[in-house]
């Protein structure tokens, strides 16, 4: 399982994965799913991957060919990160045609998809989603965020925290937190995690962390949203008969033993 995310921002562009891939209970390998293409001052994108593997790394060799061999199309000729991404949906597209008989025979599914993120000359840096079908869809002023493999889970600190606004910093942060709650609940995603961090017009990667589980960033980030997180749930509003309830034990003290009647005493006969 993958769970991957890209948030675009005012001032640039935030983007997260882990490193899990699986075939089975027994059979757990770490690959990276973050790639990036740089065409120095002009250019830099960054690709996550989710799905199969060998589909995934088929098309990410063919990007890197096409950019070595200056052939007619690539990321260096795409005028604009709509081109680029319907680019990378064809060769997606592609290379699951060359295998979907074989591997549908044999169970599995070649299907396999991408976020690219980055930004071209003086246009705005963009997120995109490439569908298996070659298909994209883009982020929007009201969901800034995108995500690919295992993403319920992540989703809730995403849609409570980012809007276009939020600082690089913070959305950094935010998708930290999104791949903890992720990694929590779903054993098949894990680390390394690996963070990068792009701002606006520079065209190089800003801030790049991998971080393994025993990183001390990462534990105290775990640390601290443990604990903040307890703290806020022990500060929501009383439900009003638990104040009544509460109102009442602090007048008198409540016992919880059944009530008896009390038995008067006996009384000596007189002779």
């Amino acid at each position: 399982m993958t769970y991957c995310v890209a948030i675009a921002l005012d001032e640039g562009l935030v983007f997260a994965s882990d490193s899990r891939t699986n075939a089975g209970v027994d059979q757990v390998s770490t690959y990276s799913k973050m790639h990036s293409f740089e065409v120095e001052g002009e250019r830099l994108f960054v690709l996550l991957t989710a799905g199969n593997l060998a589909t995934s790394q088929a098309v990410i060799n063919r990007l890197k060919r096409d950019l070595d061999d200056g052939a007619e199309e690539s990321l260096a000729t795409a005028r604009h990160m709509s081109e680029a991404a319907e680019y990378l949906g064809r060769l997606n597209r592609e290379e699951q045609e060359k295998h979907q008989e074989a591997l549908t025979k044999a169970g599995f599914t070649p299907d396999a998809s991408f976020i690219l993120g980055g930004q071209i000359d003086d246009e705005e840096p963009a997120v995109f989603m490439i569908y298996p079908q070659g298909n994209f869809i883009t982020t929007s002023p009201h969901t800034p965020f995108l995500q690919i493999g295992e993403s319920k889970y992540g989703k809730p600190i995403l849609d409570r925290i980012l809007m276009p606004s939020t600082s690089l910093a913070d959305a950094a942060r935010c998708a930290l937190v999104s791949m903890d709650s992720t990694m929590r609940s779903n054993v098949t995603v894990g680390p390394p995690i690996e963070m990068l961090v792009y701002r606006k017009d520079s065209f190089a990667q800003d801030h790049y962390l991998c971080l393994e589980a025993d990183h001390p960033y990462l534990l105290e980030l775990k640390r601290a949203w443990d604990e903040k997180i307890r703290e806020a749930f022990c500060e929501l509003p009383a439900f009003a008969w638990e104040a009544a309830q509460s109102g009442r034990r602090r007048g008198t003290q409540v016992s919880t033993k059944p009530h008896r009647k009390k038995r008067k005493p006996a009384t000596k006969a007189r002779g």
